[in-house]
This record gives structure tokens, C-alpha cells and sequence, in this order.
């Protein structure tokens, strides 16, 4: 079987895993995640978000994260940036990407963003092409591509239509999520498969949620028909405010303990992402989710 020779894992948590987090973590908390990451190896930190603070408070700080953290050469740090004001605050904090989302789901995009697919994209047009006037990365993000809370299955030619739009806007890279992770391997591939016919394949990425257990497995699937960037939450933080019961991003350690026992190089140091995992977790006072990094960290303790 031809799976990819190298993936490129975007790490997500800093921004998507600590957004819904109740108590407030510090701007320092942050930045020395960030750092451990970057120090870890990863290609792609998703570091910030400029949306209103009304909205998501957790992200208020995001300008002096952006701020304070040592940058890695070579590292892509993504601010999701959903409107032009949102922008221009990415594009003071030094963003290198700048990252837009919209969803499958038109029931999702309506209780989400209170507008429909059509006019999210038409909102998104403006702050894509200041993107491309920069010179900054620009990255499309589609949720609920395997299904809704609110409408249950989203059709192969939803995600398609929204996949299409995003090229449209001269998105980078287009990442397919599974939002509340329901998906399973065959459904997996069925709507990689899709994407893939209105978007090149290599700049494909999937994004899953380990809801059902099955995020390492629709991970593999999707290996399996040649998509080779994932994205994952060290210590598996995250989960969806709009989708009742939707834990976290798969995490980190476990992606990349199985991306090691395949064969398949990462560039990411494994021990460093369980050390950053572990401190996360500590500051966040609970333990962290990951089998593969609680495994490692009993292993050290012996």
C-alpha cells in the first residue's frame, strides 16, 4: 500500500483546543505552549484567533501571544482571522496564514454564523484577497463535512460545492473537518475522495474529532487515498460550543506515535509534544487525553 512518505500535522491546540476552555489561561500560559511546540518541531502552529472577544473571550489576548512567542524559522503560525477586521489585527500580530471558515452544513452555518453557506463565503471575499495583496498564506476550513448536530447527514455535493468555493477564493490549503466526529474510515475516504475532485488532493487536510473513537482510523483512511496533512490538539484540548457532547481534537501524541510506527516522518520530536501536552494539562489542572502520551509519561515514571 502507497501511503504517504512525509504528513504535515498542524497543531491546532493553542487555538482551537484552548478556545472553549471556561477559566481564562494566561497570555504567558499560551506563549509557552506555543514555544514547547515549536520547539517540538511542527511545521504549523494554529496560534491565534481574531474574532470578537464577545464571542470567543478566550482569544482576547491572541495580539500579545502573537506577540510574545519565539518565532521557529521555517514554522507557519495561523491566526483565523473571519472578517477584515479580524485581518488587520492578524496582519499586525505578524500572522503567516490567515485561516477562514465556513460549513457543509447549511443548518450548521445558520445556528453557527447566522447566515447562510453562500453569503459566508461572499463575507469571506474581501479579507482573501487582502491575503493574497500581502502575501500571507491563506487556508479554508470546512465544517461539519461528515455531519451536523442540527441536520445529521451533509451530502457529497455540499462539501464539493463549499470545497469549490474556497478554491475559488485562492485558498492555500482547504482543510475537511469533522466537527462533531461521527465520521467512520468508509465515509472517511468517500468525502476525501469527493474534495479531492474539486481541489488538488496534496493540499487537502483533514481535521477530526474523536467524539466516537474513531479519529486515528478515519486518520489512517485517510492515508490510505493519499492525503498527507492532519490536524491535531496536543493533549487532545478542544471540542465544538455549537455541538452538544463533541470532545476534542484527536490529539497530537497519538497521531504522531502512529505516524512513527508507520514509517512515515512527521519532522515533529514525540517526547517534546508529551512534554508540552503534560504542561498544558497541568495548567489546566486535569489530566491530559491522549493514551499515547499518558502511556509515555507512566513509561518515564517507571
Amino acid at each position: 500500500m502507497n501511503l504517504p512518505k512525509h504528513v504535515k500535522i498542524v497543531e491546532v491546540g493553542p487555538r482551537d483546543g484552548l478556545q472553549n476552555e471556561k477559566e481564562n489561561v494566561s497570555a504567558a500560559v499560551k506563549i509557552e505552549l506555543v514555544d514547547r511546540l515549536s520547539r517540538a518541531g511542527f511545521a504549523n502552529i494554529e496560534a491565534a484567533s481574531f474574532v470578537s472577544p464577545k464571542w470567543v473571550p478566550q482569544m482576547a489576548t491572541s495580539l500579545e501571544v502573537m506577540a510574545g512567542i519565539s518565532r521557529r524559522p521555517g514554522t507557519i503560525y495561523s491566526a483565523l482571522s473571519p472578517n477584515m477586521q479580524g485581518f488587520e489585527a492578524a496582519l499586525a500580530a505578524k500572522a503567516d496564514e490567515v485561516v477562514i471558515f465556513g460549513s457543509a452544513s447549511e443548518a450548521f452555518s445558520q445556528k453557527n454564523i447566522n447566515c447562510s453557506i453562500a453569503e459566508s463565503i461572499a463575507r469571506f471575499e474581501s479579507v482573501a484577497k487582502a491575503a493574497k495583496e500581502h502575501g500571507l498564506r491563506l487556508r479554508g476550513s470546512i465544517s461539519c463535512s461528515f455531519g451536523c448536530p442540527y441536520q445529521g447527514e451533509v451530502p457529497l455535493d455540499a462539501v464539493a460545492d463549499v470545497v469549490a468555493r474556497m478554491r475559488d477564493l485562492g485558498c492555500d490549503e482547504i482543510d475537511i473537518a469533522d466537527t462533531i466526529g461521527v465520521s467512520t474510515p468508509r465515509k472517511t475516504q468517500a468525502v476525501m475522495e469527493t474534495a479531492a475532485r474539486a481541489f488538488k488532493l496534496e493540499a487537502i487536510s483533514g481535521h477530526f474529532h474523536d467524539t466516537y473513537g474513531q479519529a486515528l482510523a478515519n486518520i489512517y483512511a485517510s492515508l490510505e487515498v493519499g492525503v498527507a496533512i492532519f490536524h491535531s490538539s496536543v493533549s487532545g484540548l478542544g471540542g465544538c460550543p455549537y455541538a452538544k457532547g463533541a470532545t476534542g481534537n484527536v490529539a497530537t501524541e497519538d497521531v504522531v506515535y502512529m505516524m512513527n510506527g508507520l514509517g512515515i516522518e512527521t519532522g515533529i520530536d514525540l517526547d517534546q509534544v508529551v512534554d508540552a501536552g503534560h504542561f498544558i494539562s497541568q495548567q489546566l489542572g486535569r489530566k491530559g487525553v491522549s493514551r499515547a502520551g499518558n502511556a509515555l509519561l507512566a513509561k518515564r515514571a517507571g
